[in-house]
């Protein structure tokens, strides 16, 4: 199985775990899935009242620097991780 099959297989599987994961967990699944498809981040910082846009930007900014397979990588072992830890529906 490829690198971007088993991405996409993860993509997929976190949509099936058995409870919500932490706030932490959820930012840094948002981050690294935006640096596995797009890349370094590439929009303006959202604006002061939009607090949780202000985060998920941080959180995907401090992702700048990993290439688009290092970030699949990692997605797919933090899925793992959550899976072991939550389980699965």
């Amino acid at each position: 199985m490829s690198l971007t099959e088993k991405f996409e297989k993860a993509a997929e599987e976190v949509k099936e775990l058995a409870s919500t994961p932490a706030d932490a967990d959820l930012l840094e699944l948002y981050a690294l899935y935006k640096q596995a498809c797009v890349g370094d981040c590439n929009t303006e910082r959202p604006g002061m009242l939009d607090f949780k846009g202000k985060k998920k930007w941080d959180a995907w900014n401090g992702k700048k620097g990993i290439n688009q397979d290092e970030a699949k990588e990692k997605y797919v072992a933090k899925v793992k991780e959550l899976i072991e830890t939550l389980g699965k529906k």
